[in-house]
């Protein structure tokens, strides 16, 4: 099985979970590591931390790891989850 691991910054960590949820995937487990799975792939969020940019400017990282049987089924849950996770400032 493939695996790909990234981490996201300032995003709720129950939006992310959402996001799994409207790409397919069902919530298996509540809790770390929160599983998602679907008949193609399935996700995990594997943890969340606080991380300092200044002394007063924090952020939430959350780290997901996706897996998939094949490079083309990753590279698409990876593309439409970044879809997903996309923020266009203004």
């Amino acid at each position: 099985m493939l695996q790909q691991e990234l981490e996201f910054r300032g995003i709720n960590r129950e939006h992310l979970g959402m996001y799994f949820e409207e790409l397919g995937g069902k919530q298996i487990t509540d809790h770390f590591p929160y599983v998602y799975q679907s008949k193609d792939w399935y996700g995990e969020i594997v943890y969340e931390e606080e991380i300092s940019i200044t002394s007063t400017f924090k952020v939430n990282a959350v780290y997901i790891r996706f897996y998939a049987s094949d490079d083309i089924t990753l590279n698409q849950l990876i593309k439409d989850y970044r879809v997903k996770t996309r923020r266009i400032g203004g």
